[in-house]
């Protein structure tokens, strides 16, 4: 299955990489699959009783923003500070050895990709960006860069201050899609997806392949996208998970994380 995968990558003309968040796990960031996951990274919220969804809710900047921004505060200097790992850099070098074209469909809101050295406009974020504000009403549809400094009380996970809008003066909220959401601005992550559809419209024809990792079926966006890309004739998914790693024939699954995944297969290139 590794040697079909490998060779696949080597006759690639076009590389389409999916990830979830699974795909930030060897760089450090914390698994926050079921709610014990959540607990380990944030024991503050444990002992709150709250889960991840509870966490990620838009109500919290309405009722408690100092509460809302402790959450999405820490996540922002979290993904800071955190180094790409080098799994990142090995598909780079697989596109530039083969001269291809690439697109990056994540649902990971954490800029890892950017970091790493993927271009802005090859990059469709279907759930936002950590390092985008709108604002929380909002007054406008605008989006601005996140250049907040937010410092966090590690003992109560609130903020120490609130970022504004800069249009209203209100609370500003990251542009992410959280759950219950009815607030986010999708604009440009829209632009993202038509810039994607264009992508898709001048490679059709072409071998592709879609290296997807860390994408679970909790929420399936990834997997779907995926598996959709996989009926296009002349593409061929490699999905790399360490759980959930089936997919049906001709695609290929690797049974293991998304470096391990991708050092074994760069091994084999």
């Amino acid at each position: 299955m590794t040697d079909r995968a490998a060779q696949a990558i080597r006759e690639a003309e076009v590389f389409i990489i999916t990830a979830g968040a699974g795909m930030g796990v060897d760089s450090g960031l914390p698994d926050f699959r079921g709610d014990q996951g959540f607990w380990n990274a944030y024991p503050m919220y444990a002992r709150l009783g709250l889960s991840f969804a509870n966490c990620a809710n838009p109500e919290h900047f309405e009722r408690d923003p100092a509460f809302g921004w402790g959450f999405y505060g820490h996540r922002t200097n979290l993904y800071r500070e955190t180094v790409p790992h080098d799994g990142f850099r090995i598909i780079l070098n697989w596109i530039a050895r083969n001269k291809a074209e690439y697109f990056v469909v994540t649902s990971n809101v954490d800029g890892q990709f950017q970091k790493a050295g993927y271009a802005e406009e090859r990059l469709l974020e279907v759930h936002g960006s950590i390092h985008h504000l709108q604002c929380l009403t909002p007054c406008c549809r605008n989006i601005w860069p996140n250049n907040e400094q937010i410092a966090i009380n590690m003992d109560t996970m609130r903020s120490r201050g609130i970022p504004g809008c800069p249009y209203c003066h209100g609370v500003s909220r990251p542009n992410i899609l959280m759950f219950g959401d009815w607030s986010w601005i999708s604009d440009r992550t829209e632009q993202q997806r038509a810039r994607f559809g264009r992508f898709q419209r001048d490679q059709l024809g072409k071998r592709t392949v879609v290296i997807e990792m860390g994408a679970g079926r909790a929420i399936p966006t990834i997997r779907y996208t995926s598996e959709e890309l996989g009926e296009i004739s002349g593409t061929t998914v490699i999905r790399i998970n360490p759980r959930e790693s089936e997919i049906h024939a001709p695609h290929v699954s690797i049974d293991c994380g998304a470096l391990e995944g991708l050092q074994l297969l760069d091994k084999l290139i």
